[in-house]
């Protein structure tokens, strides 16, 4: 399937994600759109005499030979919606781009994606978030999307990649420039150890409009969304529920009802669209993820952790597996009316988590 004709597909002027989709039902590949008559073209739904007159017209061919040589100079891949490197996760969006440009080393099909968004106004409370994150997130193997902006976006990437944590920018313009230029040198860490994604061709501006196309990638990429601080207003609020549509877990981080930038976060979790996380390691709870440490290492009872004589006891009976709260209650000797509160403390504490069936397990 040749690229040109695919790339050239996402540059007729009329022809929109949604109407390209309808052109490839029709015609099958790229090159049969661009042989096909002016007849057959006006016979697909959607299609008028315009953008027919359009595909008939070899423009976009010309110009996709030409950003196909500079994507080739500066090795960017062009990832059609075909390719089985494309992201399977944002295929299953009915919006999903046709095209999508790519630089970087990452796996677009990474077995954990998390997406964190938020204010481009980050506070001290936000980074310090954005630090926690990352620190947690780091012994799980996820892959770290957000949008390289200013404020929130930029802080998680910036401490995913202290971490060691692959990170991916969506961008909202061409990969032949940066926006904004100050974050470049970020940039180029994460085409190291991540990469830069976008929709957008080449020579295409960071316009204001682009960027709400852009964060329906971020939550279509996505097996998470995490909202670390946002005001009601704004980017993040809309992949937050670009998410939701997408049947996509959503969680936020609860702020002071004073601050402003909090205020977004706690209307999500106020109104069902985004689950409450208090700390980092909620997040790996409620998506069900063992950390890739505990499958190589015993768990460690000996934690920086003040225990009485009857958690360590209950810490020492689950070291061996998971249990119920009846055997745990036989196996450490403890009755089970005063064992319940000895177990909410433990998971107050982060050491434990409950399970459905009254069952318990270490973190």
């Amino acid at each position: 399937m040749s690229l040109t004709h695919q790339i050239a597909l996402t540059l007729v002027q009329s022809v929109g994600h949604v109407t390209a989709k309808s052109l490839l039902a029709r015609f099958g590949t790229p090159e049969a759109v661009f042989s096909a008559s002016m007849q057959d073209l006006l016979q697909v739904e959607g299609i008028g005499a315009v953008t027919a007159g359009q595909i008939c017209r070899t423009d976009a061919l010309v110009l996709a030979e030409k950003q196909l040589k500079f994507l080739e100079k500066h090795q960017i891949d062009p990832l059609f919606y075909t390719d089985e490197r494309y992201p399977k996760r944002l295929k299953n969006c009915y919006d999903a781009p046709v095209m999508l440009y790519y630089r970087g080393t990452a796996n677009l099909n990474h077995p954990r994606i998390v997406s964190v968004v938020g204010t481009r106004r980050a506070t001290s409370y936000g980074l310090m978030l954005c630090e926690q994150l990352a620190e947690t997130l780091k012994d799980y193997g996820v892959l770290v999307v957000s949008g390289l902006a200013y404020g929130i976006d930029v802080a998680a990437h910036r401490q995913s990649l202290l971490q060691g944590i692959p990170t991916v920018g969506v961008l909202g313009h061409g990969l032949d420039r940066l926006y904004p230029s100050a974050h470049r040198q970020t940039a180029n860490e994460m085409i190291r150890n991540g990469g830069l994604l976008t929709e957008f061709p080449l020579y295409t501006n960071a316009d204001k409009e682009n960027f709400p196309k852009r964060n329906r990638i971020i939550a279509g990429i996505a097996d998470v969304t995490v909202v670390v601080e946002a005001a009601l207003k704004g980017g993040a609020l809309i992949t937050a529920e670009l998410a939701n549509s997408y049947n996509r877990d959503v969680f936020a981080f609860p702020g002071r009802t004073t601050n402003q930038y909090s205020e977004g976060c706690n209307f999500l979790i106020k109104t069902n669209r985004a689950g409450l996380i208090s700390h980092p390691r909620d997040l790996a709870y409620f998506m069900g993820w063992e950390a890739e440490t505990a499958l190589t290492t015993p768990r460690q009872s000996s934690l920086a952790i003040a225990l009485s004589a009857t958690e360590q006891t209950v810490i020492t009976v689950l070291q061996s597996s998971s249990q119920r709260i009846d055997e745990l209650s036989i196996k450490a000797g403890i009755p089970q009316s005063k064992l319940a509160i000895h177990l909410l403390n433990l998971e107050i504490k982060g050491l434990i988590v409950s399970l459905p069936g009254s069952v318990y397990q270490l973190v």
